[in-house]
């Protein structure tokens, strides 16, 4: 028999990038479970998409893989752990943010404001503009973004200087990109997450 799972995005599909999820949409997910597995997919961390999708995510789903996959549940419990720290090790993280930071200071754009990386379990979160700013701050460089191209610029730079790390780029939402390693699997049931691989359907 033929295994079904629906993979959800938060951000920019279930709901407006760092929204709740509406009622309808909620319900529309409880209905398809009767008919399939369901997972959610985000690039925040688990705190974050609780707060879009409900405090209750972990059970309401039947996965959910949060950081690009990089921490995965099923069945409310807990599958799977990458951790950024120890795929490269305090001396390389140390020169990775240390580069970002500098990268972050030099650029010419509107406003800056802060938190510029937020570091998460497995993964890290960049933000040009910075993580503080308003809605509306982060409408209008999202705009500014488009035409400038700023964090692909910023992402190719870091993809030539840190080539050996062993890093993935994923460009998402308004203000931000992540940044998190890069797992090969060889299994023919693995469910690829944005470059990392939880085998999920196992």
């Amino acid at each position: 028999m033929k295994r079904i799972l629906a993979l959800f995005d938060v951000d920019g599909t279930l709901t407006v990038p760092r929204k709740t999820a509406s009622l309808q949409t909620l319900d529309f997910l409880q209905e398809l479970r009767k008919v399939v597995k369901v997972g959610i997919v985000g690039g925040s961390d688990l705190v974050k998409i609780q707060e879009q999708l409900g405090d209750n995510v972990l059970t309401a789903y039947d996965y959910v893989f949060s950081e690009n996959g990089l921490v995965a549940h099923k069945g409310g419990e807990l599958l799977a752990v990458q951790s950024l720290k120890t795929h490269l090790g305090e001396d390389k993280l140390k020169r990775f943010i240390a580069f970002v930071l500098h990268y972050i200071a030099d650029l010419d754009i509107p406003i800056k404001r802060g938190t510029f990386i937020e570091f998460r379990n497995g993964m890290l979160n960049v933000s040009p503009i910075g993580r503080n700013c308003s809605q509306e701050e982060r409408d209008a460089f999202e705009v500014f973004d488009k035409e400038a191209g700023v964090r692909p610029k910023m992402v190719e730079v870091l993809k030539k200087e840190f080539a050996e790390y062993g890093l993935t780029y994923s460009i998402g939402g308004q203000i931000s990109f992540d940044v998190f390693p890069q797992v090969r699997c060889s299994s023919s049931t693995c469910i690829p997450l944005r470059g990392s691989c939880k085998r999920a359907a196992c």
